[in-house]
């Protein structure tokens, strides 16, 4: 694979076009109301480019698009064998601009740039070959029934889709939800964080480029005040799909009931239990998959194992351990290839990082590692890998999610204090445990409230896997062929034959 070196990417980014307009009914187009907003690159806090800020007006505009060509039939009809081999040429679209892709995600973002061309591009082009491959494997039921009867039961795409996507994983994220969505015969409006729009901008023009048909992939850029409550109340919206914090998803809920009571499917963060036994079968392994799994994408990630439930009896080496590796994570430009940990997404964020350090610090948790910010050439927004031990579970770093590089531990001295101390939260998403023990390991993994559980590994992931919170952590799942159910209706019909 023959990539850019440092030069090449810095060289891309100097001649970046920025995509600054919603994409609507196939083409591009600014705001009805000609305001804008600005997204800014976190490795300089420089302004990147003016956007488009959507509103409710341009939010209307889309839906009328996406039912205009949802009742064509062009696409809600179309074979699905159809529908797929377009899906799978949007996937192939999507590597072949790769590059472009990740530079976009880089700078959107603030990650480093080798984690968004390998990791980020390649799963969301997998995500929509996948589902492109899927389509038409999934097939209607017939009942049994007297003879003169024939009964069945269908699933019918719903119509339009409001997609609502983080900033952590943009793409990838949106092909979590646009590649089953699709592939049942839906129209989509997706709305990008406001930080990081561009990728998805790009992923609708190719959409066109693949077979898509105009109408059927909007984007509206905006704020979450503007664009995405527009879409959640909207009365023409039949579902709506979103990831990222609980309350934002609460609200989707708020507006669901105060509209067209639309299917509402969210995925809301969680405070991930990454358990490891003092009999842990690797601990090598389990050492780095601790670290790597809070210090990677600058812990931005709704999965992170932010919370480590270490046996006391190996505690200390442990943390020093995991310690060691975060040492190695060092702030650099993202667009250095040797880069491996990036800037935080914006200044808000950054700063509630940092409250959540001193938080920590201020309720007695013990400082191993970090706790401090770093620059790049003097600029942007670089917290340093962290870590506290001695952490108890009612503390508010061990309560509520960070979304950045903070490792809280917290000793346990059998699997059962581990198992209750790990179902106390609110949230219910990913856990890991560590164990040569398969009696121990099967009972935590049933007993853990979390919809994802990884034994001897952490986040282990398969696009044929679902991926979904219990409590707090959301409503259904992304991923896997189950995810296509949020995205339909089950119709029951019943014909008498003369």
């Amino acid at each position: 694979m023959n990539l850019p070196d440092y030069e090449g990417w810095k060289n891309l980014a100097a001649n970046f076009e920025h995509k600054t307009n919603a994409f609507i009914n196939g083409d591009y187009a600014a705001s009805q109301s000609g305001k804008t907003y600005q997204t800014i690159n976190p490795a300089t806090e420089t302004v990147m480019a003016e956007m488009s800020a959507c509103d409710a007006a341009d939010v209307d505009l889309a839906v009328k698009a996406a039912r205009a060509a949802f009742n064509s039939g062009h696409w809600s009809r179309m074979a699905a064998r159809d529908r797929g081999a377009i899906l799978q040429k949007l996937a192939e679209l999507v590597l072949e601009n790769a590059d472009s892709l990740a530079l976009m995600e880089c700078l959107n973002v603030g990650k480093p740039i080798m984690e968004a061309r390998m990791a980020d591009i390649n799963l969301a082009s997998a995500a929509l070959k996948w589902y492109g491959e899927a389509i038409d494997k999934i097939t209607d039921e017939i009942i049994a029934t007297p003879d003169n009867v024939r009964a069945t039961i269908t699933r019918e795409p719903m119509g339009v889709v409001g997609v609502v996507v983080p900033w952590n994983f943009p793409l990838l994220m949106a092909c979590w939800k646009i590649a089953p969505a699709l592939a049942a015969g839906n129209s989509i409006i997706l709305k990008p964080s406001e930080q990081t729009p561009q990728s998805i901008l790009k992923l609708a023009e190719l959409a066109i480029e693949a077979g898509i048909p105009d109408g059927v992939f909007n984007v509206v850029p905006g704020t979450g005040i503007d664009a995405g409550a527009a879409i959640g109340l909207h009365q023409d919206v039949d579902c709506l799909t979103f990831t990222g914090s609980t309350k934002v998803g609460k609200k989707f809920l708020e507006y669901s009931g105060q509209s067209n009571m639309k299917a509402v499917w969210l995925e809301c963060g969680g405070k991930n239990p990454n358990i490891v036994m003092a009999d842990c079968p690797d601990m090598d392994k389990a050492v780095m998959n601790a670290a790597m799994n809070v210090f990677f994408n600058q812990g931005e990630v709704c999965a992170a194992a932010s919370r480590l439930l270490i046996e006391e009896s190996i505690r200390d080496e442990f943390i020093e351990k995991v310690a060691a590796i975060g040492k190695t994570r060092i702030p650099g430009d993202p667009l250095n290839p040797e880069t491996n940990l990036g800037a935080i997404v914006d200044r808000n964020q950054f700063d509630r990082i940092n409250g959540y350090i001193a938080k920590g610090q201020e309720e007695g948790a013990d400082l191993v590692l970090g706790g401090d910010t770093s620059t790049v050439d003097g600029k942007g927004l670089y917290v340093n890998p962290t870590i506290f031990k001695n952490v108890k579970n009612d503390m508010t770093i061990a309560r509520e999610e960070i979304f950045g590089p903070v490792l809280s531990a917290i000793s346990f001295t059998d699997i059962d204090e581990a198992v209750n101390i790990a179902n106390d939260s609110p949230y219910g998403l990913a856990a890991g445990i560590w164990t040569r023990d398969i009696n121990v390991a099967h009972k935590a993994a049933r007993d853990i409230q979390a919809g994802a559980v990884s034994i001897n590994s952490y986040n282990s992931i398969d696009i044929a896997m679902p991926f979904g919170g219990y409590k707090q952590s959301g409503i259904g799942v992304d991923k896997s062929l189950h995810a296509i159910e949020k995205y339909t209706n089950i119709k029951s019909t019943w014909l008498e034959l003369g």
